[in-house]
């Protein structure tokens, strides 16, 4: 075979493989984008009419669909849920037969207990997701001090006024995730708001 001749065949070759992968965008995107447990997002947000694109997107960033993890700072879980935040939402939610060990083992217990908690943090900031989502990183008592003090307007457009760079850049992965998951996995969208 000529030279001339296996540049051709590798240039067919290669613009294939470009084609099969455009055409298979999707599954690629699904290879690099997963969504883990999504029974559990999809049950947990129509329990409190949350969006799961949102659950899929802060499961992400928090553990990666990695269950059993305990943060440096002792969050537990596959959506990092604080001790004392774990035990409030244990009281609050009425939840009788889960402990904090059962939060830290099982995806499904702890994917409904952070459900209940971004419900009660997106009722608290009057349905703003954004504030939410910093809130749930920041925690409720600075995101309530930003936004009264008029350092941060809640808004995904001002998210570089947020004074923590962590909660920072944390938000702008969920909303990155976020977009990412409602391209991918329209299948997720029958529990959405």
């Amino acid at each position: 075979m000529s030279w001339l001749l296996r540049k051709r065949v590798l240039l067919l070759l290669l613009i294939a493989l470009v084609l099969f992968l455009f055409l298979k965008s999707d599954w690629i995107g699904r290879k690099m984008y997963p969504v883990k447990y999504t029974e559990d997002i999809k049950a947990s947000a129509g329990n409190y009419k949350m969006d799961p694109y949102l659950i899929a997107a802060i499961i992400r960033v928090e553990t990666n669909y990695t269950t059993g993890k305990v943060s440096s700072k002792g969050a537990l879980g596959i959506m990092q849920l604080m001790p004392e935040t774990a035990d409030w939402i244990i009281e609050k939610a009425d939840f009788t037969k889960v402990s904090r060990e059962t939060l830290a083992e099982r995806a499904d217990v702890n994917i409904e207990a952070g459900v209940w908690y971004l419900r009660s943090l997106h009722e608290k900031f009057d349905g703003n997701s954004v504030a939410a989502v910093a809130a749930y990183n920041a925690g409720p008592g600075n995101v309530n001090k930003w936004i009264s003090s008029g350092v941060w307007d809640g808004s995904l457009e001002s998210v570089r006024n947020l004074p923590f760079g962590e909660t920072r850049h944390y938000v702008q992965r969920v909303i990155y995730y976020y977009n990412k998951y409602k391209q991918l996995y329209p299948e997720l969208k029958g529990a959405s708001l």
